[in-house]
């Protein structure tokens, strides 16, 4: 008997698993307003949101984390990689997770379910803390000493006054779901695949980190608390044992192949394994076993 698998396989999805398409649009599309909405609603906090700052600021520095203004300083060397940077941090964070959930509900419908649910979760998360924790990202901070990339080399997803920025809420840079939703379509590819490069991925969530911090949009902690926010969903909402496991196959004379050289077990072939007259009865023609086991031993 083989054992189980433990690798996800690239046989046909099972449509069983798949949720009714309608209701998912709505219910994703309906998740994605109402965060939009919140981040809107928790708009405004300007004092707080900068007081906020400073004591992360400040926090950072006594945790000794490094500065982000080190990484910035990779990026100002090169004003095409600023703008590359500003560009996938403008254009990849939506595109990149949408495709994740559309690829895994129509080839990985079991996985789909567990990273909706975790997705979900973690976005409503971030919203509470957006709402309790308003915070200036540290490209408006003064202390930090920081380029606003996106407003001085663009492109840029944020209007130049951000009080009265009615596209997004610039003070909810605690948690970044940035990094959040990067590192979870990452670990959700490495789980629903089965190609040796599938760690690669992880590439996607390290650059995204490099450019939320690079481009000043995020703090480290940030980073550091959607992730552990992440952790928490991820135990939550554990994938189910029929998507984590593929059933072992025995392999007999039905199966594909020759099936010569299998052992057969004694009780059906008499205990011996010989035939009369070379033909192996049907199995509805064995004999019965009848309590007694071959050598007399049971």
């Amino acid at each position: 008997m083989r054992l189980a698998r433990t690798e996800p396989t690239d046989q046909e999805p099972d449509i069983r698993a798949r949720p009714p398409l309608v209701r998912e649009f709505l219910l994703v599309a309906g998740l994605f307003l109402a965060y939009k909405f919140g981040r809107q609603a928790a708009n405004g906090h300007v004092e707080e949101a900068f007081r906020n700052a400073g004591s992360v600021w400040d926090l950072e520095r006594a945790l000794h984390l490094p500065g982000e203004g080190a990484v910035q300083g990779l990026l100002l060397h090169s004003q095409p990689l600023i703008h590359a940077a500003n560009t996938y941090y403008a254009a990849v964070h939506f595109p990149a997770t949408a495709l994740f959930l559309i690829w895994l509900y129509w080839r990985r419908p079991a996985h789909y379910v567990r990273s909706r649910r975790v997705l979900a979760a973690l976005t409503g998360a971030a919203l509470v803390l957006h709402l309790l924790f308003p915070l200036a990202p540290p490209r408006m901070l003064p202390a930090a000493g920081l380029v606003d990339t996106g407003q001085v080399y663009g492109p840029t997803v944020y209007g130049q006054t951000p009080a009265t920025d009615t596209m997004a809420n610039q003070f909810a840079a605690m948690p970044s779901l940035h990094v959040g939703w990067a590192v979870m379509v990452a670990l959700g590819l490495i789980a629903a695949t089965r190609s040796r490069w599938r760690r690669l991925w992880l590439l996607h969530p390290a650059i995204t980190l490099f450019v939320v911090v690079g481009t000043a949009n995020h703090y480290w902690l940030d980073a550091i608390v959607v992730v552990a926010l992440l952790a928490v969903a991820l135990a939550a909402f554990r994938l189910p044992l029929s998507a984590r496991t593929v059933p072992a196959r025995l392999r007999g004379p039905g199966a594909r192949g020759s099936g010569e050289g299998a052992p057969v077990p004694a009780y059906a072939g008499g205990g011996s394994g010989a035939y009369e007259g070379g033909v192996r009865p049907a199995i509805s023609e064995a004999p019965v076993a009848s309590g007694t086991y071959a050598g007399g031993a049971r």
